[in-house]
């Protein structure tokens, strides 16, 4: 059986963190190259490449595959578990953040016609992914586990 993780004494929880962190990191190190600055604030920012929802949910799936097998009911759980997250992260927050960004141009275009002053407050444009930032987290995941699989299977 597995030792003792190091997130809450659980291996699977170990191999998420890891998953998810690679993910966020990603994020911040890119920022840093191609925008030449360094946007820590992006560690903790949903959206972006890639998704650290997909990654997450990705490779929790897989660790449980690998330390239950994929016949088991946990790895069913988890297997529908990721494909509502990853629906949810490609397609309705995805749909969030274009209503966002068009209410923003919206509040933009009234100010300049009506020159009043709105609530100087922006909406969050960045909260869902396109399909490929989804699969590049779903890849991320997958390889995260199957990377740190020696430590699923102590």
């Amino acid at each position: 059986m597995m030792d003792k993780g190091i997130v809450f004494g659980n291996n699977i929880l170990d191999v998420v963190v890891i998953a998810w962190f690679a993910a966020q990191a990603y994020k911040v190190i890119s920022t840093l190259f191609v925008e030449k600055r360094l946007a820590l604030h992006r560690f903790l920012e949903t959206g972006g490449m890639p998704s650290s929802h997909s990654s997450t949910v990705s490779a929790l799936a897989t660790s449980v595959a690998i330390v239950y097998g994929p016949s088991s009911a946990l790895f069913a759980i988890t297997a529908i578990f990721a494909v509502i997250v990853i629906h949810d992260a490609a397609g309705i927050r995805q749909a969030a953040g274009n209503q966002a960004r068009k209410l923003n141009r919206l509040e933009a275009t009234l100010h300049k016609l009506f020159e009043e002053q709105f609530k100087d407050e922006r909406l969050k444009e960045l909260l869902g992914h396109t399909k490929i930032e989804v699969l590049v987290g779903i890849i991320v995941g997958i390889a995260v586990a199957f990377i740190f699989r020696f430590h699923l299977v102590q």
